[in-house]
This record gives structure tokens, C-alpha cells and sequence, in this order.
């Protein structure tokens, strides 16, 4: 199970994000100073080091949560592809920004001297997406092992158990307000779901991001806003767009991935002329209604 076809079609800021977080990480093991990328209470309110909150979102204190917290992130691109990029920066903001307040009441609240220093890297991202992944991402095959029933969405719980906790309490924390935060995006809080970037900014990141390599998949639009489809609803299509190309494999394959079934990841995309991100909100206005 890993989140679709391979590479980061349709998923620039996920790409960015997997590569900034291994150059800090790997930046900071080198000068032996990763101990020092954790921040605390005092670092807010009594020494005024904000960087430290600004590295805390990328670098990872230790290799062992650099390859958990990557593999993570990389499954979770299929959240990229599903809502596009640019609401995709908002979930990011949103989680970073609600899981640090949670973080900094949690400290303020119990006090505890083990807490010291939080466990450094993205883990209100990554802790936030298991809220969509728990409740969107469908089980695609069953195993058992030993007479315990498994199924392929396990993978993903584990290794999110393992970085959960790598640190005890010092990730414990970031993880359970991480999720707190997803939770909040979920509910739609302030209607923050809807929000989106000015489009001069959400080009502005898409320019930070490496070209993808060998990528056959469509390019993502500059615009994904759900209102703009017209209801899919499950109707049949093929009659009144019977000029349109078939759709390409790797499209209908991403679809999948997210979740939808092939004949209606078929149908969206001939709807949506092949593109793939259209084809994306036409699926999820269906489900909706």
C-alpha cells in the first residue's frame, strides 16, 4: 500500500516537503546539533527563539524518525492529489499552527519537567492526516497472520505507532495534538476547508517545487475549487462526451487510490475531458449529495 502510483504526480508540495525535511535532518545529524532541535515552553515566552519553531516543522531529532516520518509523508501525498495543492497548503498551515497552540496550552497546563523538550518534525502533518486516512482511505485487501486478521491500511498504523512513540511523551504530545488538529480540519471549523491561497502565492510554492521526472500523468491545474464542478451523481457519461480520449491508466489508477471505484474513476475522468483533478472533484461532489 503506498498511496498510489509511485512518484509525486500531482503532489509538488509533498515532494518539497519530503526533501526539505531530510536535508535539515541529515544538515543538523552532520553538525551534531540535532539534540538541539527540539523546542520548549521557555523558548516561546522567555527566550524568544522562534527558529526553533520554524526548524521544528521540518527536521527530525533522529534518522530512525526521518525514515518513519518520510515513508508517512509519502503515503499521505494521495491527500495532495485528492484535494489539490492549494487547499492541500491550507490543511498544511492549519495543522502546524493549531497542533503548535494545543501544544504550547499542553505545556502550559500540566507542567510536567519530562516535557521539557518536544520531539522535533512534522508530526502535527503527518498525525493530522491519519484523521482522512482513518476515515476515507477504504480497505483494499485483508491477510491474516497467525488466525489475526490484518488488512493492508495496517502498515501505515504501525509505522505511525512507531514514530507516535519514538520519544514517549516528548512525541506523544505533537502526535495527539496533531491529530486533534485533523480533527478540527475535518469538522470544518470556521469553514476552513473552503479557504484557499491567493493564486500569486500558490504559484509561488509550485515555483520552490522540482519538476517531477518521466511524469506521464496530467499537470495539475491552478485552480481546484469543488463549487465550480457540476454534480457527477453517479450519471452515465460516455454518450455525451463519446469524443473524448480514453482516460490513461495512471489516471484512473490515482482515482483508485484514492479510494473510488474504477468505473466511476473512468466515468469522472471522461466527464472532466482527462483531467484529473476535475475528475477528483467531480467524485467528491458526488459524494457529497
Amino acid at each position: 500500500m503506498n498511496g498510489g502510483p509511485s512518484g509525486f504526480n500531482n503532489a509538488p508540495l509533498t515532494r518539497t516537503l519530503l526533501i526539505a525535511c531530510a536535508l535539515f535532518t541529515i544538515l543538523f545529524g552532520i553538525q551534531g546539533r540535532s539534540s538541539k532541535l527540539g523546542w520548549a515552553y521557555e523558548d516561546i515566552f522567555k527566550k524568544i527563539q522562534i527558529w526553533k519553531l520554524v526548524l521544528s516543522v521540518f527536521a527530525f531529532s533522529s534518522t530512525p524518525e526521518l525514515i518513519f516520518g518520510i515513508y508517512l509523508l509519502y503515503y499521505f501525498r494521495v491527500f495532495e492529489r485528492q484535494i489539490g495543492s492549494n487547499k492541500y497548503s491550507v490543511f498544511i498551515l492549519f495543522s502546524v499552527v493549531v497542533s503548535l497552540l494545543l501544544e504550547i496550552l499542553a505545556l502550559k497546563i500540566f507542567k510536567d519537567p519530562s516535557l521539557n523538550v518536544l520531539a522535533s518534525g512534522p508530526y502535527a502533518l503527518i498525525f493530522a492526516s491519519f484523521v482522512p486516512f482513518y476515515l476515507d482511505i477504504p480497505v483494499s485487501t485483508r491477510f491474516r497472520v497467525f488466525n489475526i486478521q490484518f488488512s493492508d491500511k495496517a502498515f501505515i498504523y504501525v509505522a505511525g505507532l512507531q514514530l507516535l512513540f519514538s520519544s514517549w511523551k516528548r512525541s506523544l504530545l505533537p502526535g495527539i495534538c496533531g491529530i486533534l488538529a485533523g480533527s478540527l480540519y475535518r469538522l470544518n471549523i470556521l469553514r476552513i476547508r473552503r479557504l484557499k491561497f491567493p493564486e500569486f502565492i500558490a504559484s509561488f510554492f509550485s515555483r520552490l517545487s522540482w519538476p517531477s521526472s518521466g511524469s506521464s500523468s496530467p499537470p495539475a491545474p491552478a485552480r481546484t475549487t469543488l463549487g465550480n464542478i457540476p454534480p457527477y451523481a453517479g450519471r452515465q457519461v460516455e454518450g455525451a462526451f463519446s469524443s473524448a480520449a480514453e482516460p490513461p491508466e495512471d489516471s484512473i489508477a490515482t482515482l483508485i487510490s484514492m479510494g473510488f471505484d474504477r468505473n466511476s474513476a473512468r466515468q469522472a475522468l471522461i466527464h472532466a475531458r482527462n483531467d484529473i483533478n476535475a475528475a477528483t472533484n467531480i467524485l467528491l461532489e458526488s459524494q457529497s449529495h
